[in-house]
């Protein structure tokens, strides 16, 4: 009777568990959503579309606070012990990324200006739709990551945050370029490098997820170590 007792409890253990690590991956497909929407609206200066990711956001903050919440709520209840406290410490830290990235998406929003498509070369915005791209890439590889709990797979996202640096030096270099040439250019070369910032910074929030699911499968923190480093998770 014990013994069936204790895996009725096991089992809807493994329920919560399972609801937490769905949240997180609806709370990944409204940011994958949201960044799609804040590309958009940089590059085609879509003042609308710009509104709707301010409005978004709330949902992005709504759904932190709720995961946040049962979190707390299943350490407090079951006390869980070794991998499955594992995996709520390490929820706690993607949803914090994912939210930073909510915030990041809303400035690429903001910097949707009309004026930046008349007055930059056509090259600079390819150069951003790219950057965009490889950023949109990080992020859907490591929720995917993250769902699989496939340490190779996030170490492969970890990889490619080195192309969006490269991307991010490339633009802020053309942008003062521009600036430097043509004093009419700079508020839109300004607006240009702060939205090529923002992606940057998702770019390193989708690789702290991919450090999140090591730590997931591994128990190591491998945070701070040379990027090499993370392909011997052993």
């Amino acid at each position: 009777m014990q013994n069936r007792h204790s895996q009725h409890i096991s089992r809807e253990f493994n329920d919560e568990l399972e609801t937490i690590r769905s949240q997180v991956l609806r709370m990944g497909g409204l940011l994958e959503t949201q960044l799609d929407k804040a590309i958009r609206a940089m590059l085609d200066n879509d003042q609308a579309l710009a509104a709707e990711v301010k409005r978004g956001d709330a949902g992005i903050n709504r759904m932190e606070m709720e995961i946040d919440a049962a979190c707390i709520d299943v350490v407090a209840r079951r006390q869980p012990a070794a991998s499955d406290l594992r995996f709520i410490i390490g929820v706690f830290k993607t949803i914090a990324d994912l939210e930073r990235m909510g915030d990041e998406s809303k400035r690429v929003a903001k910097m949707s200006a009309a004026e930046r498509a008349s007055v930059l070369p056509v090259e600079i915005n390819a150069e951003l739709r790219h950057m965009g791209e490889l950023v949109q890439g990080m992020l859907h590889d490591v929720l995917d990551a993250f769902a699989r709990l496939d340490d190779q797979a996030a170490l492969a996202v970890a990889r490619q945050d080195e192309r969006v640096d490269a991307k991010y030096k490339l633009i802020t270099t053309e942008a003062m370029r521009f600036m430097a040439e043509d004093p009419a250019s700079v508020q839109a070369a300004m607006s240009l490098m702060w939205a090529a910032r923002a992606l940057e910074r998702i770019g390193d929030r989708s690789q702290n997820i991919a450090e999140h699911v090591i730590y997931l499968v591994h128990g190591r923190d491998v945070r701070h170590l040379p990027l090499d480093d993370l392909f011997n998770p052993q």
